[in-house]
C-alpha cells in the first residue's frame, strides 16, 4: 500500500513540475521538486485529516461535490477542518450534518451577495423546464 502512495505521490509530482516548468524550461528544479512536495505533503494530510472527521457517506458526498465545483468543497474542507481545531466537532461528521453545513454556507453567500441570484437564478435546485409538445403534425404541412 505504501508502495503505491509513493508511486501515487511521484506521479503528481512530475505533473506538477511539467505543469510549472513547461514552458520555459529554466529556474531551479530544486525548488519545484521541493514546492510539489511541500504540496504532495499538505494533500496527504488533508485527505487523512477529513477520513478522520467525515462518515464514509459524507466523505462520498463531498468527492461528489468536488466533481462538480471544486471551489466549494475545498472551503467546506476547510472549514470543517477549522470547526474540528476549534473543537466544535464531535464525533464524526454524518452525511446529513454535512448538508446542515452546506445549508448554511449556502445561505452565508446569498447574504454576502446581497441576495442577488447566482448562476442557477436562485435556489440552487435544478427545475426541468421541458416543452410541450403540442402537434408535431405542423411541420409537415405545406
Amino acid at each position: 500500500m505504501d508502495s503505491d502512495l509513493e508511486a501515487i505521490r511521484q506521479k503528481r509530482m512530475a505533473e506538477l513540475q511539467q505543469q510549472q516548468g513547461g514552458g520555459g524550461g529554466g529556474g531551479s528544479p530544486g525548488g519545484q521538486a521541493e514546492e510539489a512536495a511541500k504540496f504532495a505533503q499538505e494533500e496527504e494530510q488533508r485527505r487523512t485529516i477529513m477520513s478522520q472527521i467525515l462518515s464514509p457517506e459524507a466523505r462520498e458526498r463531498l468527492s461528489r461535490i468536488a466533481l462538480v465545483r471544486p471551489e466549494k468543497a475545498r472551503s467546506i474542507e476547510q472549514l470543517l477542518m477549522r470547526m474540528a481545531q476549534g473543537g466544535q466537532l464531535r464525533g464524526r461528521v454524518s452525511e446529513d450534518q454535512l448538508i446542515g453545513v452546506l445549508d448554511q454556507v449556502e445561505a452565508a453567500e446569498k447574504g454576502r451577495s446581497g441576495g442577488k441570484g447566482g448562476e442557477s437564478g436562485g435556489s440552487g435546485k435544478i427545475v426541468f423546464n421541458r416543452r410541450k409538445n403540442v402537434d408535431s403534425d405542423d411541420d409537415f404541412d405545406f
